[in-house]
């Protein structure tokens, strides 16, 4: 030691300046400066004489760490655990300003703070401590202990200054090496937890895990995954003891608050920045939590949540963890994304089965109603289909349904179908056509008389609803009710309970409904023509039946069916369609619907006497005419349900004086029918595309009894 006192005296410009160049050199092979410091030490030792030498750095306000020293590990237990700067004497902490020099540590010193004491305990005699700076902030210093006392001078201090330069710029290098490398080190951990967000699609049963793993990459006492619905935000998944009393419907944020959702979010000091101004910030007040952290999570582009992380001491949050926080938050979108996936593949698949069970259902149905002799459904256009799951859809449950449609579509069919596929399948199917009857006789009809509840009425009689008891009621052509008849229906509808004719027993009806109109329901509410409250009653789930025009790809399916089963029940089946009849019938309109397309069938079977059906087997005559002033009647509101045309041929009105030709041609074609059939009303029924009811309303008419 002697010796190295005897060589400082005569330190020299151009001793220190190799010096420095010697120091700087080493400090730039590596950015552990620990590796290289023996060999700092030794170049600061021909300038400057110490038995002890070492860098200390900030890591906090308060705190300092050994960074590198010349000390052997043993000799200085707990020396690389960061110290509090309140364990020097003032004398001797660490601190910018004026460079610190002891002359003699036992006389200077205070064995009452713990790192004095400790240096002294160590033999300390003299001590020299220079800091360095990053800008304007104290980030730690170099210090040099001598054994002897007395041993620094000023020309000591003078050559330590730049020696302390060289080596903070070294620590601040380090430390921005260093910063990065844990950034990138907790970055890399949070990959790590994909294998565990990947054990399940649900990121609810992991989330605890998630939060145990992440505590050793960004500590907290609390993780909430929350989820974003307009202005509602509610809890998705929390750990920790959550002290935030979110009710179960969620919160509602502000305009200010929704803003802020797009960003990351710290909160220092909880209690110090929040003024219980808004429910989600007295919520958290009330939890005594005291830091906060909050990252958006994405799905789509779309910010649909947030990932937070509490801590119940302040502070504890900074940018690089919100870095951090941000990567976690991406990879539970990833997460929820999957999970949202796999669900719409599992709502589709379901969706799909149920499509298919309900084919299956339609199908069977279809096949029942055919076996018991009340019709085909026949069809495989979209429309068709649609119309079809409608049906199977509504069929099971006891909802009244309204099915709508041109004259002629199968309404009635499409009816049967519904109840066949109801738990009142094996109850009674009971149909009444409102047009075919005066007020009067439907009211009787459908409600039952008592006796001499009127003129004629010489018994008692059950209505069609008692009749249908346990089963379903269909009423066609609703339209054509009375206002006295519809307000009946619908206390049957609100109370199910109804009286008879001149009776004032109530009886109950347990009867689903169904109705059937070609008219515009809208229209006749608007000339007050029908109630508009019973048609809310009637339109709980309406079945729009398309017309056969819409349907082309049904046409040809539907004119083969019709030629099996006519053919069967005729005794002479037609050998086929030929390819000039198959496209007239493609191009025809069919104003008269299904019911058009198997009166025309019928009457070439007949008129081909088992040959191929031709183009000229086919209809060329007024009836088509006449069907299709009947269509433009029902579709614009004006006809009385009954197939009248009243004024109106192709949906264009005709004048007034033409309607007694109108009805002239009508009445010749039903007189025609009634010849051509030899009487028989159901087949001259067929001819015309009228039910028997409307044939017989119109024989009423024009007095051909």
């Amino acid at each position: 030691m002697a010796r190295a006192l005897e060589e400082a005296t005569a330190i020299d410009a151009k001793g220190v300046a190799s010096v420095l160049s010697e120091i700087a050199e080493i400090a730039s092979e590596t950015l552990e400066l620990q590796e290289v410091f023996p060999r700092v030490a030794a170049a600061v030792r021909r300038v400057i004489p110490f038995d002890d030498m070492g860098v200390v750095r900030i890591v906090d306000g308060d705190r300092v760490v050994l960074h590198a020293t010349t000390l052997e590990h043993g000799q200085c237990e707990h020396c690389s655990d960061p110290m509090v700067l309140s364990a020097w004497s003032p004398r001797w902490r660490p601190r910018l300003g004026p460079t610190l020099r002891i002359d003699d540590a036992r006389s200077e010193l205070d064995p009452a703070y713990a790192m004095d004491a400790k240096v002294i305990a160590g033999g300390m005699g003299s001590g020299l401590w220079e800091s360095f700076r990053s800008g304007t902030t104290f980030s730690g210093g170099v210090w040099l202990c001598a054994d002897e006392t007395h041993v620094y001078t000023d020309e000591h201090q003078g050559v330590l200054r730049p020696i302390a330069a060289l080596l903070g710029a070294a620590v601040e290098h380090w430390k921005i090496w260093d910063k990065d490398r844990r950034r990138q080190e907790r970055l890399n951990a949070v990959e790590s937890l994909l294998e565990t967000l990947a054990e399940s699609l649900d990121v609810r049963e992991v989330f605890q895990r998630l939060s145990d793993e992440l505590q050793s990459i960004l500590p907290h006492d609390m993780m909430v995954l929350t989820e974003l619905r307009a202005r509602t935000l509610r809890i998705v998944a929390a750990t920790g003891e959550c002290d935030i009393p979110i009710p179960p419907g969620g919160i509602t944020l502000t305009e200010g608050e929704l803003e802020r959702r797009v960003d990351t979010e710290i909160i220092r000091d909880i209690p110090a920045e929040f003024t219980a101004g808004t429910e989600r910030e007295r919520l958290i007040l009330a939890s005594g939590l005291k830091s906060w952290l909050r990252v958006p999570v994405r799905l789509s582009g779309e910010v649909s949540g947030s990932l937070s992380f509490f801590h119940r001491e302040p502070r504890r949050f900074d940018e690089e963890d919100g870095e951090v926080a941000s990567r976690f938050a991406d990879r539970i979108a990833l997460s929820l994304s999957f999970q949202r996936l796999s669900e719409e593949a599992r709502v589709a698949a379901e969706a799909e089965e149920r499509a298919q069970r309900l084919e299956a259902t339609v199908e069977t149905l279809a096949r029942e109603l055919e076996a018991r002799g009340r019709g085909r459904v026949v069809g495989s256009s979209p429309s068709w289909k649609e119309l079809l799951r409608s049906v199977g859809l509504v069929a099971a449950s006891e909802t009244t349904v309204l099915v709508t449609g041109e004259s002629g579509t199968g309404k009635e069919v499409i009816s049967r179908l519904v109840h066949q596929g109801s738990a009142r399948a094996e109850k009674p199917f009971v149909a009444i056509n409102c047009a075919a009857l005066p007020e009067q006789l439907l009211e009787s009809e459908l409600f039952g008389h008592e006796k001499g509840a009127f003129t004629g009425a010489v018994a008692a009689k059950i209505g069609r609803l008692e009749q249908a008891a346990g089963g379903t009621l269909f009423l066609d052509e609703i339209a054509e009710m009375s206002p006295q008849v519809q307000a009946k229906l619908l206390r049957v509808l609100e109370e199910r309970e109804f009286q008879r004719l001149g009776g004032t027993r109530t009886i109950k009806a347990d009867v689903r409904v169904i109705a059937a109109t070609n008219r515009d329901l809208g229209a006749a509410i608007a000339r007050q023509e029908f109630r508009e409250d019973l048609f809310y009653r009637l339109n709980v789930f309406t079945v729009h039946i398309p017309p056969l025009r819409e349907r082309a790809d049904d046409i040809l399916p539907l004119a083969e069916a019709f030629l099996e089963e006519l053919g069967r029940t005729m005794g002479r089946p037609a050998a086929g369609i030929s390819r000039d009849a198959r496209e007239w019938l493609l191009a025809h309109p069919w104003p008269g619907n299904v019911r058009e397309l198997r009166n025309a069938i019928e009457r070439a079977i007949l008129l081909c006497d088992g040959g191929l059906i031709t183009r000229a087997h086919l209809p060329s005559n007024p009836l088509v005419g006449l069907a299709r002033s009947r269509v433009a009647g029902a579709t614009n509101g004006n006809g009385a349900g009954h197939g009248e045309t009243n004024g109106v041929t192709n949906g264009a009105a005709v004048p007034a004086s033409d309607a007694l030709k109108l009805d002239d041609m009508e009445r010749s074609l039903v007189a025609r029918a009634l010849t051509e059939s030899e009487g028989n009303k159901s087949k001259a029924a067929r001819m015309l595309g009228l039910s028997r009811a409307q044939l017989y309303w119109r024989i009423d008419k024009y007095g051909l009894d």
